[in-house]
């Protein structure tokens, strides 16, 4: 279980790249195993302690194992982590236009993945270890904020037209169609789509679906952290009940998000509430 954890807010200067830093220490008597759900983000763990398994039902290759440093995603499925013992680290989450800005090479390579950091060159597993060597998280978020930068300062930028791309689907929520997409950056839709997965990982449609997803798993995360105490089954779903919920999102009808919940989550929006459901999302 968690036994601690850190907000750490990056540099002004690194805000539209990173909205922060998470400092994590948890300890677990036997095997902890937590279902992530579906983003359309990037994760990067720099942990030391305990290792962890990450894996994806769908494809045994795509994990990864024994390890306390990876990255993963973006991912258009949830995943499984497992870990025993007492571990920590740091955790940042990534847009997928700052991600293939930091890491340098196109997310095609990286999505539905989880890769340990000794694969993505040297910066990340030297970081990893400066990281664990420090005292304290203040130490640590300022050693995260001088070494973003300095990657920054020798990374090429993202093709405009794609950060435009992803800024409109992005503030869209996900409502904005590949056509219209297409059009406000001057591109055919096929020539978006393959040059967006190349570069982001996954296809704008997939994203837009996630942009979706997220904001409702959001949603259903803030019922939890607002539920009355002794309220063990908040079921009717926030603000109104799944269908409200549904409707505020831009799914069809509730039966559409309950789908994409089960895609992306694994469970249906009623089952994550239920005490003892052990999901999680950065996002």
């Amino acid at each position: 279980m968690l036994t601690e954890a850190v907000i750490g807010l990056p540099d002004p200067r690194l805000r539209r790249y990173v909205d922060r830093y998470l400092g994590y220490r948890e300890r677990a008597a036997g095997p902890l195993v937590r279902r992530e759900a579906a983003g359309a983000f990037v994760v990067l763990i720099l942990g030391w302690g305990a290792p962890l398994d990450v894996t994806d039902p769908r494809a045994a290759d795509r994990g990864a194992h024994a390890t306390n440093a990876f990255l993963a995603g973006p991912f258009d499925g949830w995943c499984a982590t497992r870990t025993a013992g007492e571990g920590a680290g740091v955790q940042v989450l990534l847009t997928a236009p700052a991600a293939r800005r930091l890491l340098g090479l196109p997310l095609g390579e990286l999505a539905n993945r989880a890769v340990p950091v000794d694969r993505l060159g040297g910066w990340l597993a030297r970081l990893r270890e400066e990281l664990a060597g420090l005292p304290d998280w203040a130490g640590r978020f300022a050693r995260l904020d001088a070494a973003l930068a300095a990657r920054l300062a020798v990374t090429g930028r993202v093709d405009p037209r794609l950060l435009r791309a992803w800024r409109l689907l992005d503030g869209s929520g996900g409502g904005l169609g590949v056509g219209a997409l297409a059009e406000e950056v001057g591109w055919s839709r096929r020539h978006l789509a393959v040059r967006f997965r190349q570069e982001f990982g996954l296809p704008p449609k997939t994203v837009a679906r996630l942009l979706r997803f997220q904001r409702a798993y959001a949603a259903v995360g803030r019922t939890l952290l607002t539920a009355p105490a002794g309220d063990a089954h908040p079921a009717a779903g926030p603000g109104g009940g799944w269908a409200e919920l549904a409707a505020r999102c831009g799914y069809y009808d509730q039966s559409h998000l309950i789908r994409e919940f089960r895609e992306f989550a694994g469970a249906t929006p009623a089952a994550l509430t239920r005490p003892g459901s052990h999901s999680s999302n950065p996002g």
